[in-house]
């Protein structure tokens, strides 16, 4: 009969179960036939068995049963939710240490500096959260007791404060990550760890060097930093050289805030010089490129940190500064060398060198900081050059409350006004003896007056020698007369210098773009848009030897093709065995 119902009960397939007043009788006969696999029959033929595939609904596997009132109860989902929400930190914080661990594996199978750079980027999310508990966790589950480099991880141990801290330790099941598909043996058993590579132990010891400096603890790191510099000397692993110029980066800045500081020739800072030279020829003789660079640069810091201006010229003009380095260290040695030749009266060197800097500085709020001492530096040497900087430079929201002492300076140097000048450095002399520009701004005195006689000249065709006594607040008419001759000697202004009758006249200005001066500055502009893409180019990288891994696999496809040319004139082969038509070569 039409309305019977099969023995068996229907299986539940995940759809609607509740309000029995809106089933109807067919519905139910149509599904239950359904759920059997077979298919209702008219009178007179033959049952046929059909494969139903299972509707969307079943496919859910996490369907929350029914109550009795057909509402769907939530309070698993609910739980899910919750469980997965929350995350540990210090959990996280240890998982994503150990994913560095991978990529430093990455760099030495594949001799790839890149992946080191990228375990080193990580360093900047990972400083605020590493913790002596954290650290040592991480040394304890990667080092095992019979490692052969146990004596390594009790020295990194020992420099936070965990030598206690038990090595081999497994790590808990809230930590492991996709357990399941970790490699295993064929008895089940975890596959034995092997022991870390010299890499995650010196980026271990570069993570604490961090936490000591965050931490002020600057005597620990110093020898910390000081066992890293010698470990990297005895491996003598290229796939070390990134990582070596970070431990060196911290053991510099380490020495400089140990006692007695400053210029000091008994100083922490002027012990490490030793230090530095001998990695620095040993960077050389093993072309290790990323450490060359970081080493330069640390010894120009070191040595103007103690006022040897000689030493770090010598130092300049007797190495050379690596062309593929990185752009950070491009900035950093850009800029110290621009300080040098400031001091040395090469304006016009010291200029280029800090306007390349600035623009090689980077964007990230990160390097903001060199981005200010920078444009500082920079807008002195403007000055001391007789340029007038752009006022858009103060501007700038990431510089306008750092530039506002030398937005002052810039005002009384512009209107050659020498009283407010000298007001002005009185003022902000702290701030200039912090950021090391009060020497260069006391050179400015002689600028402010060439620049009052410059507006006096463009203003006056004529003024006696008492006028601009009186305006530039000058001792006495002598001193006015010396002035402006050694300001119409160094081309400062057009004029004439009557003595017997006492006083100066302007001579008539002619047209600027009949001059030389035009051509002049559009040179300069070209010459830095070439020199920006020749830097370009030479900044772009590509996977080693990819072209070898080309060629190779094209000579293969030759080959085979040949091959299989030959089998086919001999009749080994056929059109059929091929797959299709063959087209000859």
């Amino acid at each position: 009969m039409p309305g019977k119902t099969p023995d068996k009960e229907p299986v539940d397939n995940g759809g609607y179960r509740g309000g029995k007043d809106i089933v109807e009788k067919e519905k139910d006969e149509a599904s239950s036939l359904k759920h059997k696999g077979k298919k209702p029959t008219k009178e007179g033929e033959e049952e046929m068995t059909v494969v139903v595939p299972p509707s969307k609904s079943s496919k859910r596997s996490s369907v929350p049963p029914n109550d009795a009132d057909g509402d769907v109860a939530m309070e698993d989902s609910d739980k899910v939710d919750d469980g997965e929400g929350k995350v540990d930190p210090v959990a996280q914080t240890i998982n994503d240490i150990k994913a560095n661990f991978a990529l430093l594996d990455r760099a030495v199978a594949l001799f790839d500096a890149r992946f080191t750079l990228r375990a080193l980027r990580s360093i900047s999310a990972l400083r605020k959260r590493l913790t002596p508990d954290i650290i040592s966790q991480v040394i304890s589950e990667t080092y095992l007791s019979s490692s052969a480099w146990e004596h390594v991880a009790r020295r990194l141990l020992a420099a936070i404060g965990k030598q206690d801290v038990s090595l081999g330790r497994q790590p808990s099941s809230e930590m492991e990550v996709d357990s399941e598909s970790k490699p295993s043996t064929k008895n089940g058993s975890k596959k034995e760890s092997k022991d870390p590579i010299p890499e995650v132990d010196v980026f271990l010891g570069i993570l604490i060097q961090v936490y000591l400096f965050d931490s002020r603890q600057y005597r620990q790191g110093a020898e910390l930093s000081q066992y890293l510099a010698e470990r990297v000397r005895l491996l003598n692993r290229r796939t070390l050289d990134s990582l070596a110029a970070k431990v060196y980066f911290y053991f510099s800045l380490f020495c400089e805030q140990l006692d007695p500081p400053g210029p000091s020739s008994q100083s922490a800072t002027a012990s490490l010089r030793p230090t530095l030279l001998a990695a620095l020829r040993t960077a050389v003789l093993r072309k290790d490129i990323d450490t060359q660079a970081a080493v330069i640069v640390l010894l120009l810091r070191n040595y103007l940190s103690t006022s040897h201006i000689a030493q770090a010229d010598l130092l300049v003009s007797h190495t050379q500064f690596p062309e593929n380095a990185a752009n950070n260290q491009v900035a950093r040695f850009l800029y110290y060398l621009g300080r040098i030749r400031a001091i040395q009266l090469r304006y016009t060197e010291a200029h280029d060198h800090l306007t390349a800097a600035t623009r090689k500085a980077p964007s990230s709020t990160c390097a903001l900081g060199f981005s200010q001492t920078a444009t500082k530096l920079l807008l002195v040497v403007e000055l001391l050059m007789g340029d007038i900087p752009d006022r858009a430079t103060f501007r700038q929201p990431a510089m306008e409350q750092a530039l506002h002492p030398y937005f002052l300076l810039v005002q009384a140097v512009r209107v050659g006004d020498l009283e407010n000048f000298e007001a002005t450095i009185a003022e902000h002399a702290d701030t200039f003896r912090r950021d090391h520009t009060y020497t260069l701004i006391l050179r400015l005195r002689q600028n402010v007056i060439k620049t009052g006689i410059r507006m006096m000249s463009l203003s006056y065709s004529r003024i006696s020698l008492r006028d601009i006594c009186i305006r530039l607040h000058l001792g006495s008419e002598e001193s006015a007369e010396y002035i402006v001759a050694k300001a119409i000697r160094d081309g400062v202004i057009e004029a004439t210098l009557d003595r017997e009758r006492g006083f100066m006249k302007s001579k008539e200005i002619g047209d600027v773009y009949a001059t030389r001066e035009p051509g002049e500055a559009f040179h300069d502009r070209i010459r830095a848009c070439l020199a920006l893409h020749d830097e370009s180019v030479k900044a772009m990288r590509f996977p080693m030897n990819q072209h070898r891994l080309e060629l190779k696999s094209a000579q293969e496809a030759r080959e085979r093709e040949r091959e299989m040319a030959k089998e086919i004139q001999e009749g080994d082969l056929d059109e059929d065995d091929l797959g299709g038509d063959f087209e000859g070569m």
